[in-house]
């Protein structure tokens, strides 16, 4: 995979497509799961039938509201939402520009009976606040039938959710659903419906391979400005490596179109020759026409891995490689004159048997089948992309052929490839709660990318660039003083018994008591290790200290957790 300059993934998100909730919706500073349509509270429940309003063309059938609780249909800032045109109409501009290759909608076929909505009810954690959860919101996305009576959708869309609900095409009733398999690095996620009668009448939709640039395909969906599935036409305009909003942190293959992909098309099936080529699943704000999906590349390596009904994700060859055109440097290497291959090693990961066999400066010459051109790219079916998708086509655990050139002379590597999450925090995180430690009313929480969102605009003052620089850039620049878990003094819950700290929060923890923290099952230990009448929590990086009495803060904490409704004093 290629793992993004790390903290690029915080400033990132907000170009990415997504729809913000209705003013009637209050909740969390973040705005839903990119690619999802939110939607009223009462569309969550299922409902008989005659409580369904009559649809107009492209509006779904939605719980009957009294005027005074219909909430305005949200807007996208910069996007506004308006009725889907025609196919015809939406892949006119893409047909005068490029010859159509392939039939996206072949006579007969009804890929919409097998396409469903997905309707969420979910709730996420506040990462400052560790034991609160914001209020519940509720939104749409779309999914699709395959094989084994399953239900292919985007991870994002189901994320923290509390319960799904699924419609099919012309069916006003609703199912309930339940989540099978999800893999959030790389967007995708398998439900299942219990309820056998769900899939009468349903067709599982086939997959195809990479489509072609500038061939044609159509995206079915449930997107905003509508409740009916709508289809969208356009081509594909091109094919790369593509930062992958959901995790935040990771890059893989993508295929971008100009087939129209708004909130709601989220895991919806992008169509050609009546195969499925690919997941919608991401658009970004401020461009037209630009919407992308996951090929099915991607798609298979996902099915694959939980063929063994365990998911673990795509390996990392451990490997940071930057290009190598540089003559002079290439002489330096002893490269051969005539040849334009290979991609110079500037850094390897702390994964010991990655770092048994590469070096740095070691150039990559061949990657599996994959001649590495010297610009870090190879030609994958036809397409120029990032060098890393040929490291992407690997399962955990495997073996990788590399042919490396070192001291003068190719070499031959076979490089074991796994799964790399030391570098989770750094970007979103979803299924397991943020954990606490709360002591003397001082609330303590490991420091991640989540966190960092929570506390939103303190990241840009002093003590918040500190935050960033150790969570992404200590363990690169100065790996001797890199901590696995940085611990950060969220906030405190004001006591007698600290009233008169003056550091209040957003503060990167070095010590307490003497003992170096570096992981959060540190700081009790600390505390409990304590010799005197006194804590000492000492702070980074200009080491200044905060002092409680040790027996007063000890007695105060389980009258601050009534007082503040904290459930219990830590979740580790």
């Amino acid at each position: 995979m290629l793992r993004l300059r790390p903290f690029a993934a915080l400033f990132l998100l907000p170009a990415i497509l997504i729809l913000p909730l209705s003013a009637a919706q209050t909740g969390p500073a973040t705005a839903p799961a990119e690619g999802v349509t939110t939607l009223p509270p009462a569309a969550i429940t299922p409902t008989p039938t005659s409580a369904v309003t009559p649809a107009a063309p492209g509006v779904a059938p939605t719980p009957a509201l009294p005027s005074s609780t219909s909430a305005p249909a949200p807007v996208v800032p910069g996007n506004p939402v308006v009725p889907v045109p025609p196919p015809a109409s939406s892949g006119s501009a893409s047909e005068t520009r490029a010859t159509p290759q392939g039939t996206p909608l072949p006579e007969g076929s009804e890929p919409e009976k097998s396409v469903v909505q997905i309707i969420t009810a979910y709730q996420e954690p506040n990462w400052a606040a560790p034991w609160i959860f914001d209020s519940p919101h509720f939104a749409s996305g779309t999914g699709f039938l395959i094989d084994g009576n399953r239900i292919m959708t985007n991870a994002h869309v189901v994320a923290w959710t509390k319960q799904l609900l699924v419609r099919k095409y012309h069916d006003p009733q609703r199912y309930f659903a339940t989540v099978e398999f999800v893999a959030h690095d790389v967007d995708l996620a398998i439900l299942k419906v219990d309820d056998p009668k769900f899939y009468e009448g349903m067709k599982p939709l086939q997959f195809g391979e990479l489509p072609q640039v500038r061939s044609q395909v159509v995206t079915y969906g449930f997107p905003a400005g509508g409740q009916q599935i709508s289809y969208t036409r356009g081509v594909v305009s091109r094919i790369e490596v593509e930062s992958y909003a959901h995790p935040g942190n990771r890059a893989f293959l993508a295929v971008q179109t100009d087939a129209a992909i708004n909130p709601g098309n989220s895991g919806g099936p992008v169509i050609q020759d009546d195969k499925v080529v690919g997941v919608a699943f991401e658009g970004l704000v401020g461009l037209q026409n630009t919407g992308f999906f996951i090929p099915t590349t991607m798609v298979r390596h996902f099915l694959t891995d939980i063929a063994d009904g365990t998911y673990d994700g795509v390996p990392d060859s451990g490997l940071q490689m930057v290009s190598l055109q540089n003559p002079a440097f290439r002489d330096m290497l002893k490269l051969p004159e005539d040849s334009k291959r290979g991609v110079r090693v500037d850094r390897v990961m702390d994964i010991p048997s990655t770092e048994k066999l590469i070096k740095v400066d070691d150039v990559l010459m061949k990657i599996g089948d994959y001649d590495v051109d010297d610009d870090s790219t190879i030609t994958y079916h036809g397409n120029t992309v990032g060098a890393s998708v040929a490291f992407d086509l690997a399962q955990n655990n495997s073996t990788i052929p590399l042919e490396v050139w070192r001291d003068g002379a190719l070499t031959h590597v076979d490089l074991p490839v796994k799964v790399y999450h030391d570098d989770y925090a750094q970007g979103n995180q979803y299924d397991t709660l943020p954990p606490y430690y709360i002591y003397g009313g001082l609330v303590f929480t490991p420091l991640s990318l989540d966190y960092l969102k929570s506390v939103g605009s303190a990241t840009t003052q002093s003590g918040g660039r500190e935050l960033i620089y150790e969570l992404v850039y200590r363990h690169l620049e100065d790996p001797g003083h890199w901590r696995p878990q940085p611990v950060v003094l969220s906030s405190i819950l004001d006591n007698e018994v600290n009233a008169n700290l003056t550091t209040r929060g957003q503060a990167l923890v070095d010590k307490i008591n003497g003992q170096r923290i570096d992981s959060l099952s540190d700081v009790p230990k600390a505390f409990a290790s304590a010799t005197g009448p006194f804590d000492v929590v000492e702070f980074m990086p200009d080491h200044h200290f905060e002092v409680l009495r040790h027996t007063d803060a000890q007695k105060a904490t389980p009258d601050i957790l009534s007082t503040y409704s904290v459930p219990a004093q830590s979740r580790l």
